[in-house]
């Protein structure tokens, strides 16, 4: 298993860790593992079941049985069925972002997804996009990025996408939240949100999507990151 090519991508909310770990992921043919889909959707599993999310019991267990899969379907954002139920558009909203952060603090809950998590990577190699991918779930990838950029860009970049998906926000409030998760996921003692020791830093502040690619990319040698054919 260990043979089998990992390249982490990890960085806080709004970074635009999805779209680029996608992209990265459809130039090399790699399978493609959002891990943050994961926590929000065991996050609506237990909203779901009217659970008190600082339960950390209860919400390990509501992780153990709770059914994910991810259905792609074309180019884009996969769908994501929760318990049979389709959570694409319900597990996007800052609702469910501030329960997979809350659930994420349980030791109990992260130990029940690491198999899970586990489980994605198959040959030829996998993108794996998440929080503490290089320093926890796979430590021993051989490529990881930290991907990051200011508060106040990642803030504008989540009204925008919320607002074309029909959902009213407001730039301040989303600036509050994303500050606050910040400061929540680098404190937390599990897992803290921070850079693997030997992961290089991408600040994409400013930066167009297929730049921001194409330096991730670079963190791969050459015979890798050939365009798929």
């Amino acid at each position: 298993m260990q043979t089998i090519p990992v390249l982490t991508i990890d960085g806080p909310s709004g970074s635009g860790k999805g779209t680029i770990s996608r992209a990265v992921a459809d130039r090399l043919g790699w399978h493609y593992l959002d891990s943050g889909a994961l926590y929000r959707a065991v996050g609506l599993a237990a909203a779901w079941e009217g659970l008190d999310l600082s339960d950390a019991e209860a919400v390990a267990n509501c992780a153990a049985r709770t059914d994910i899969r991810f259905e792609t379907a074309g180019e884009g954002e996969p769908r994501v069925i929760v318990n049979g139920k389709d959570a694409t558009r319900l597990i996007r909203t800052e609702t469910a972002g501030a329960a997979a952060s809350a659930i994420a603090a349980h030791p109990q809950v992260r130990a029940a997804l690491v198999a899970l998590q586990h489980g994605f990577r198959r040959a030829p190699g996998l993108v794996a996009d998440g929080r503490d991918m290089g320093t926890v779930i796979f430590p021993d990838a051989r490529w990881k990025v930290f991907l990051t950029a200011s508060a106040e860009e990642r803030a504008k970049r989540r009204h925008k996408q919320l607002k074309e998906k029909g959902v009213s926000v407001t730039l301040a409030g989303l600036l509050n939240e994303i500050a606050a998760r910040d400061e929540r996921d680098a404190s937390r003692s599990v897992a803290p949100l921070k850079p693997a020791q030997d992961a290089v830093v991408v600040d994409s502040t400013g930066t167009p999507i297929h730049e921001v690619v194409e330096r991730v990319l670079a963190v791969l040698p050459e015979q890798l990151r050939q365009p798929r054919r």
